[in-house]
């Protein structure tokens, strides 16, 4: 496991007078002030004593959505001759295809074995570490939570990118689910943007009773178009992520992000002084949220019950 460490005054064997420096590689706008996640990592980089400007340098390249900018974005950094390489959502295959040599710290919410990034969760291998894990296992009680909110519910429908390995996963344990609580699923894929608004149109045409969507680096993009769909259809939501709920979705259960960000400042520390990326383990998640929107809730016609609520561990008013 990976501890908290005071601030150093030298890092690894390199000079006191050289200040280390890492690149952030993101797929999102960079915000300002920054997005609670990446405000966490921030926050975690000065509890272990790092001052950005003073003992350590961040350049950001932000793709803005954009994700046929990621190559050249990463091979921006790798040019740069960092020390560490911070990979967000979404941007850790352009950051591995860039370099096998940089260190890469992922932040993410996949299982890197699964997805090829790593040897072991004991033992990575390789330039690649952080902390992760797998959302797969938590599709199915994704659905059985909306089918506690939505007691009736028979007919969903289920916005994925099918190209990611870790939706595959999901798409298998929510047909399990789906057939346990008796509830028929309607498959729309979204493979490329001009996907999106042929699955809205597909809902429009025939109307699921709740819609559940996986996170993927397309449907983070489109998010504020899916919510808006939602929201004039009068549609419940069940997403994978805290932010997808405060930008206006139903419902979410995952880790913590925020905790999942902070941790990973843990593991620029670690390399930061010395220690080979390959030997760090994955870390998995120590904290669940349930996250409810009871302004969605009143704007799509639904009650959620009080013992769904007594469970909840944020509940947005």
């Amino acid at each position: 496991m990976l501890g908290a460490f005071a601030a150093p005054p030298t890092v690894g064997g390199q000079s006191p007078s050289r200040v280390p420096r890492i690149g952030y590689l993101v797929l999102s706008p960079l915000a300002d002030p920054p997005s609670a996640e990446r405000a966490a990592f921030l926050d975690g980089l000065r509890e272990l004593g790092y001052v950005v400007g003073q003992n350590l340098v961040i350049e950001y390249r932000s793709a803005a959505w954009n994700r046929e900018l990621l190559p050249d974005l990463a091979a921006e950094l790798v040019a740069r001759k960092l020390d560490v390489i911070v990979a967000a959502p979404g941007t850790v295959d352009a950051a591995r295809t860039a370099t096998k040599t940089i260190p890469i710290v992922f932040l993410s919410f996949i299982d890197p074995v699964e997805e090829g990034l790593v040897v072991s969760l004991a033992r990575p291998g390789g330039n690649i570490t952080g902390p992760g894990w797998s959302t797969g296992d938590l599709a199915g009680k994704r659905l059985e939570l909306l089918k506690e909110a939505i007691p009736k519910l028979s007919h969903v429908a289920v916005l994925w990118t099918p190209t990611d390995q870790a939706a595959q996963r999901q798409w298998q344990v929510t047909q399990s689910a789906a057939q346990r609580l008796r509830v028929t699923l309607r498959s729309l894929e979204v493979r490329d943007p001009s996907d999106v608004p042929k699955a809205f149109a597909a809902m429009t045409q025939k109307r699921p009773e709740a819609l559940v969507t996986f996170a993927s680096p397309l449907t983070s993009a489109y998010r504020p178009f899916i919510v808006e769909f939602a929201m004039k259809q009068r549609l419940p939501t069940m997403f994978a992520l805290k932010s997808d709920v405060e930008a206006g979705g139903l419902v979410s259960y995952a880790p913590s992000i925020t905790d999942t960000f902070r941790l990973g400042a843990r593991y620029v520390d670690r390399i930061l002084k010395g220690a080979n990326p390959g030997d760090l383990p994955i870390q998995g998640p120590t904290r669940y949220e349930l996250v409810m929107n009871l302004k969605t809730a009143k704007a799509v016609g639904l009650t959620i019950p009080k013992t769904l609520l007594l469970q909840a561990d944020q509940v947005i008013e």
